[in-house]
């Protein structure tokens, strides 16, 4: 179940920090609505490098559309295996 704090509750911001855990954020509310979300700093780096990579299987999925797929065989060749 999430953790859904207002952000008021970051008077006591020590409390609130406690309560992040690996995969399980805090989310803050502003005036009833998502606003914020707290989580550990190794599973924000994951994330960004999850977008990272996602961005870049997607890059070579559009460049495989435009310019055609590589045999394995030419691949290997290209890297000298």
């Amino acid at each position: 179940m999430p953790n859904i704090r207002p952000i008021s509750d970051l008077r006591n911001y020590t409390d609130v920090l406690n309560e992040v855990q690996e995969n399980s954020p805090v989310y803050l509310t502003r005036n009833g609505r998502g606003e914020y979300a707290v989580v550990k700093l190794q599973e924000y780096d994951q994330l960004k490098a999850t977008v990272r990579l996602l961005t870049n299987l997607e890059s070579g999925e559009q460049s495989s559309r435009e310019k055609g797929w590589l045999s394995a065989k030419t691949v290997e060749e290209q890297l000298g295996l």
